[in-house]
This record gives structure tokens, C-alpha cells and sequence, in this order.
């Protein structure tokens, strides 16, 4: 599965909790119907995880999928202290298993600890609408995981640079963008540009453009009340003809059935 698949999945945590292990402290074994996603902050503790025996400690992540046979028992001289998330899919199947690795090292950085620790007061917190809150700041957790699991780099962070980049194609897609002028928001020179934002992006400037046109596009489109040339010239395109294969190249399909789509749905 790709990233993009996973969006389609909607996490509903029901239990958390900010396990601060006594020295007996265990998990009996026991075949368990959610996803366990713990964050080990101090301590150790062994795991048994379908018969496999694991050891945790400060800084990992523990990942347990939907259907696994589960037992754990603490250390009685260096007790767990960890976050734990049980959380199932609402759809389209509780039995998928994300692509984390059952132990994953070093994986709690500042970022993902913050989300937690927001995450814990919200939930403790159980003012009106919490759950939602939560719900929320649980997506953020899965979302970075599952863009570092994606990206194969545990410390990998975006380049601020191409951030400022991808923020000023998304605010001025209509406008005429060549890339001498995205170059000129981050004082790059365009060549050196490129390179860099197709390194950290896996696409070219004029493509990821290419993109963020075709989908406000397609939105309008669908809206209803424009036609397929309006649509063009305020996505940035003069070209209608250019337009109609750009946007049948990235989304599959001419831009008139996204117009159609919408009289039918009417």
C-alpha cells in the first residue's frame, strides 16, 4: 500500500492511557480485536508478540496489529513508563496492518512526544467535544509515522525551503509560475532549485504545479457553475487544449466528466 491509501482509513482511538508501570505490572496474554500503538518514554518491559519475545525500552514504538496474540510483563527493578493508543478502523477494514515495524528504535522525536503529551491532555481533560479533539491530534501522530515509514528516514524533516516553496504554489496557482519566479521566494538560484525540490519531493516544480491546478480544477468543476474553459484560465491556463491533457494525465480522465459527474449527481 501507498500513503495516499491510507487516507481513505478512519482511526477511532477508545483507549489510552499514560502507563506508568508498577513492578508486577502485566499484559495477560490474549488475542487482541485493535491496534495497539505504544511509545515507550522510561523503563523496559518484554513483550510477547505471537510467541516472539521483544524488548522495549526509553525511545521506542511498539506497534501491534489488529489480530495478534499479546503478552507483556514489565522489569521489576527498571518499571515501563509508556503512552498507549488502542485504536481500531472504522473502515474499510479493522484487520489491515500499517507499515510499521512491531519495534520501531529512536522513533520518539520532540514532535511526536508533543502530539502525545497534547494528545494526554485533551483526552484527561474530557471537556466537551474531547474526543474529537483527540481524534484529530491522533491523525497527526499517524500521519507523520506513516510519512517517515514512507519516506525510509526516521529523522528525516521537510526543508523549510520547500516548504515556502509548496505553500506559494498552493496561494498563487492561478498566477503565472515559471520557476525563476518560485526560485525568487527562497533567494535560489532556479537550476539549483529544481534539483532540490525534485530531491525532496520525487517531483519537478512544474509538476507538483501541475498538480495543485488540476485538483482546485477538478473541485470546481464538480462544483458546478463553470465550463471546462473558465475552469482552465482561472487554474492558470491559457491553453485549453494543453489544460484537458494535463489534467487527463494526472487524474485519469478528461476535465468534462469531472463537469458531467456533477449534473448526474444533481
Amino acid at each position: 500500500m501507498d500513503f495516499e491509501q491510507f487516507e481513505s482509513f478512519v482511526p477511532e482511538v477508545f483507549l489510552f492511557v499514560d502507563r506508568r508501570c508498577f513492578p508486577d505490572w502485566e499484559i495477560i496474554r490474549q488475542e487482541i480485536d485493535f491496534h495497539d500503538l505504544t511509545f515507550i518514554i522510561g523503563g523496559k518491559s518484554n513483550y510477547f508478540v505471537n510467541g516472539e519475545k521483544i524488548t522495549v525500552e526509553a525511545g521506542d514504538m511498539l506497534y501491534i496489529p489488529h489480530g495478534s496474540i499479546r503478552e507483556a510483563h514489565t522489569f521489576k527493578d527498571d518499571p515501563m513508563h509508556s503512552y498507549a493508543f488502542n485504536f481500531t478502523l472504522l473502515q474499510p477494514s479493522g484487520k489491515i496492518r500499517f507499515p510499521f515495524e512491531t519495534v520501531t528504535k529512536n522513533r520518539i522525536s520532540s514532535e511526536i512526544l508533543n502530539y502525545i503529551l497534547e494528545f494526554n491532555r485533551v483526552w484527561s481533560g474530557m471537556q466537551p467535544g474531547y474526543r474529537m479533539f483527540a481524534r484529530g491530534i491522533f491523525h497527526l501522530i499517524l500521519h507523520r509515522l506513516l510519512a517517515i515509514s514512507f519516506h525510509h528516514s526516521p529523522t528525516s524533516h521537510s526543508d523549510i525551503r520547500i516548504d515556502k516553496v509548496k505553500e506559494f504554489i498552493i496561494d498563487h496557482y492561478s498566477n503565472e509560475l515559471d520557476l525563476a519566479t518560485v526560485a525568487k521566494v527562497v533567494n535560489l538560484h532556479p537550476v539549483y532549485l529544481g534539483k532540490l525540490f525534485k530531491t525532496n519531493t520525487s517531483f519537478s516544480v512544474k509538476h507538483f504545479t501541475n498538480i495543485i491546478r488540476v485538483n482546485n480544477a477538478e473541485m470546481m468543476l464538480s462544483g458546478g457553475g463553470f465550463s471546462v474553459s473558465e475552469v482552465a484560465e482561472r487554474c492558470g491556463y491559457k491553453d485549453i487544449s494543453y489544460f484537458s491533457n494535463v489534467f487527463r494525465s494526472i487524474k485519469g480522465y478528461p476535465p468534462s466528466k469531472a463537469s458531467m459527474q456533477k449534473r448526474i449527481s444533481e
